[in-house]
């Protein structure tokens, strides 16, 4: 049985309460969360009523108000640097609590999601003293215009449960920068790392009701953050329909809204690809994170010629994954977030079958000695799939890769296309001109080339169509989604002196 370390037992065994105001308050009720490798509950977690929002939103906006927005951006560099200099020196307790919550393999909590979660603090802490307005020319002799940047107010940062930290952090770094405040709800499945992560919060110096904490069910918890009339900005990441539904709620009110919603990413391999590299990469873009990632590269798309081989060779690799527990350096795959998400995947894997596609590796239910009672789900490839099927079409978050051949180009782009996301896609060809003309015709919002899944905390990411709406995360980007423009008009020679107003020329 694999040892957790002190640090991570100790936050387990303390009582876990809502983080409102700089301090630690009771909900209404409680919920647990859960160990997906084993089933075992790991920590009763706190559920805020309808009081505890409004006590969260209060708490941001009198901290907003009162000296968050016209604090020295010095002073916020510097405390938003403390804060990922803390979860940096707590890196390898939050990684431990990141496999627990979510079952991802250790490896890529502690190399995707609390690195990156540590680098975009440390980068938009630089980004607080660098925001700045502009003199706009006008046609107006004796006027000046000054375009102002200004924070949009308090924050609803919601994040998923893939991604359980790196998601709020997504949201919290772009935002404390501009001078907002946030209230943050972690995906009800993945509590745990958010919870330590406030009680990062304290310790760094940052002014109480900057950043708090609520947690609960998404619908209500989540909806009455969505609907709060106090709430000026919603930031989700999660799935597209819940995004739609986000947005009617925040039309009586206005707010702003950026959602980070679905993909169904194609992944495409032309015969003159690097064999090795191509397979690499379908391999590692359907199967990271357990496939339970909005960017997978669930449609493969693999030309005529080498379609035969690449699969058998994709069918043998999938098959030869250990499974196991996260925190298990021999584990290569891990379990499924939760009992019910592992039957709606398993439920995908049926219906390609009785659509005609062949389900050649995996696709099964997995026992993994001594995890009896874990979420595991055989890493899965379907073959002879046709974009018109419900694999090719709706995104599926677990190990789950379909094939689909092509032979001709404008089929190909016709394909790609032919789908309602448009976050993310690759392609693996040695000819650079062909790489370049289909980063030009496909619809997603992030292409890479002979690589895929590379994430930088400087380069923006987000998506067309039905992935994506109101801005992009990562990157200078991002800060444009938690700031509003305001214009200044000064009349410099008392061109109007008696009626002060004026109409433009």
């Amino acid at each position: 049985m694999t040892v957790i370390e002190r640090p991570s037992l100790d936050f387990l065994t303390r009582p876990k309460r809502l983080f409102i105001g700089g301090e630690w308050v009771d909900g209404v009720d409680t919920f647990q969360t859960t160990d997906p490798a084993t089933g075992e509950v790991l920590a009763e977690i706190p559920v805020a009523g309808p009081d505890q929002v409004d006590q969260a939103v209060e708490a941001a906006t009198h901290a907003f108000e009162n000296g968050w927005r016209d604090m020295a951006p010095t002073e916020r560099q510097r405390l938003i640097w403390g804060l990922g200099d803390l979860l940096d020196e707590h890196k390898d307790e939050f990684a431990v609590l990141e496999v627990l919550d979510n079952g991802k393999p250790l490896w890529e909590a502690e190399l995707v999601d609390i690195a990156l979660s540590i680098e975009i603090l440390r980068y938009y802490a630089g980004w607080a003293t660098k925001i700045h307005g502009d003199l706009l020319p006008n046609s107006i002799p004796g006027f000046v215009s000054i375009r102002k940047r200004e924070p949009i107010g308090v924050v609803a940062a919601i994040a998923p449960w893939n991604f359980p930290l790196l998601e709020i952090i997504y949201k919290l770094g772009p935002a404390l920068a501009a001078g907002c405040t946030v209230v943050g709800k972690p995906a009800t499945w993945t509590p745990l790392t958010t919870l330590r992560f406030a009680e990062l919060v304290n310790e760094a110096g940052i002014p109480p009701g900057v950043i708090n904490i609520v947690t609960g069910p998404g619908p209500e918890v989540g909806g009455a953050l969505v609907s709060h009339p106090g709430i000026d900005k919603v930031a989700f990441t999660g799935q597209t329909s819940t995004g739609q539904e986000i947005l009617r709620q925040a039309i009586p009110s206005l707010k702003r809204v950026s959602l980070e919603l679905g993909g169904k990413s194609p992944n495409v391999v032309f015969a003159d690809a690097h064999r090795e590299a191509a397979m690499a990469g379908a391999f590692g873009g359907a199967f990271f994170n357990q496939g339970q990632a909005c960017v997978a590269g669930s449609r493969l798309f693999v030309e005529d010629s080498i379609a035969d081989d690449f699969a058998e060779e994709l069918t043998e690799k999938a098959k030869g994954v250990r499974l196991g527990q996260g925190l298990n350096p021999d584990s290569q795959m891990g379990p499924l977030v939760s009992a019910s998400h592992r039957e709606t995947v398993r439920g995908f894997v049926t219906v390609a079958g009785d659509e005609g596609a062949d389900i050649v590796a995996g696709g099964r239910y997995a026992t993994v000695e001594g995890l009896e009672s874990g979420y595991f789900l055989e890493p899965t490839v379907i073959d002879r799939v046709t974009n018109d099927m419900t694999v090719a079409q709706e995104e599926i978050f677990g190990p789950v890769v379909s094939i689909l051949r092509f032979s001709d180009w404008d089929e190909l782009i016709s394909l790609a296309n032919d789908v309602s996301y448009g976050l993310a896609s690759g392609v693996w060809t040695s000819d650079v001109n062909k790489a370049l003309k289909f980063a030009d015709a496909v619809r997603a919002g992030t292409v890479w080339i002979n690589t895929y899944g590379m994430f930088d905390v400087a380069v923006p990411f987000g998506g067309q169509k039905m992935s994506g709406f109101g801005g992009r995360e990562l990157g200078e980007e991002a800060l444009d989604a938690y700031l509003q423009a305001k214009s200044i008009w000064i009349d410099t020679e008392a061109v109007i002196p008696t009626q002060g107003q004026g109409i433009s020329r």
